[in-house]
């Protein structure tokens, strides 16, 4: 059996995590497994299905806390006691750097580094001089460069890289076959039980983080109650920001507008009780979930910073500037809001076009493991 070693951060549900997932469920594990190398103590999200798929989580401490040495010796530490490996795939951001080190260090010939975001809040000089150094490192060590936007790919690795030969985009991939398996039945409890019937429904899922911006959506639904809108904001996930935007929503009055649904596995039909989806980064590596809200035949209101990658090219991307401010966003919302659904075949189609289908990214991604 061929392995592969992921590194990440933590298994919990962003969108990288559930896109390796998406390809874990659908590969031959009996040819082909997976492990994951993790960073700090804490359990995520997908621990217990990679366990049960299979899949080792391998826990090892985070760089910041041991630094680079040490860190380049727990990597290796991993590949040499539970390889051999066919391939490190890493997805650490530039921490990818150190990754790559390891695996050249321990003779892995497939090193592969992967870009999944355009931009990150840390860059003070000491982060800018460490970004410069990862990314040598990244670009010397690694055998393939992989992203899932051109702007990623151009954080990452640099302008001059991404004409390397190594370079290669890769697309995101989505179990839209689930989108299309909705439950009616679901959907029309959901709205009862919520009283959200008669309501304008804006759907929103992601990380509770500064980079989603979830603020700006209860800016907007804020401006909208003002308005007499009948409207309500479906925000699904979780993450540090949670606290604040309770306190924001118990502010703004918006309390009996906004349903904090928390992470949920029935994304599906969920994107089936929303009228309009809005996604308003300030930076975004592609959004996979766009790829999910377009393939429920969903309008998208999104921000400039995200990529054109992530357009299914079927009429639903709707592009606004941050700078527009609340009220043309809001005014957006209502254009929208009743938009007929594409039909799914028409999903199909587009996804297929654009490669973003389980098959042509797995099929391709065994390519470059070579199995």
């Amino acid at each position: 059996m061929i392995k592969v070693l992921h590194i990440v951060g933590r298994m919990n549900k962003g969108g990288t995590e559930t896109m390796l997932m998406n390809i874990y469920r659908n590969i031959n594990r009996e040819k082909l497994q997976f492990d994951f190398l993790v960073h700090g103590d804490g359990d995520g999200y997908y621990d217990n299905e990679i366990r049960k798929l299979g899949g080792n989580i391998i826990k090892i401490n985070r760089p910041k806390e041991v630094g680079l040495k040490e860190s380049v010796e727990q990597i290796s530490d991993v590949i040499r006691n539970n390889g051999p490996y066919q391939a490190v795939h890493a997805h650490t951001l530039f921490n990818s750097g150190i990754a790559m080190i390891a695996a050249k260090k321990n003779n892995i010939d497939i090193r592969i580094s992967h870009a999944h975001t355009t931009l990150n809040n840390e860059e003070g000089l000491k982060r800018k001089i460490y970004i410069a150094i990862m990314r040598y490192f990244i670009n010397k060590n690694s055998t393939k460069l992989l992203a899932c936007s051109k702007k990623a790919g151009i954080y990452m690795f640099g302008e001059k890289a991404i004409s390397n030969k190594k370079y290669m985009y890769f697309q995101n991939l989505i179990d839209y076959k689930n989108i299309f398996s909705y439950s009616p039945k679901f959907v029309e409890e959901f709205k009862r039980d919520n009283n959200i019937d008669e309501s304008i429904v804006i759907g929103h899922i992601g990380t509770f983080n500064e980079a989603k911006n979830q603020k700006f959506l209860l800016e907007i639904i804020k401006f909208l109650k003002g308005k007499n809108c009948d409207i309500k904001l479906l925000l699904i996930g979780d993450g540090i920001m949670r606290k604040e935007l309770e306190d924001i929503i118990k502010e703004y009055d918006i309390s009996e507008n906004v349903i904090l649904t928390g992470i949920r596995d029935d994304i599906n039909n969920l994107l089936h009780c929303m009228d309009v989806f809005v996604f308003p980064s300030i930076y975004e590596g592609l959004g996979l979930v766009l790829l999910e809200a377009q393939s429920a035949g969903l309008p998208c209101i999104i921000s400039e910073a995200i990529q054109d990658e992530a357009d299914l090219k079927v009429g639903l991307f709707n592009r606004l500037n941050l700078s527009d401010g609340v009220e043309a966003w809001a005014n957006k919302i209502l254009e929208l809001k009743d938009t007929p659904r594409l039909s799914s075949k028409d999903i199909k189609k587009a996804l297929r076009e654009n490669e973003y289908t389980t098959e042509q990214c797995i099929s391709k991604l065994l390519k470059i493991y070579e199995v």
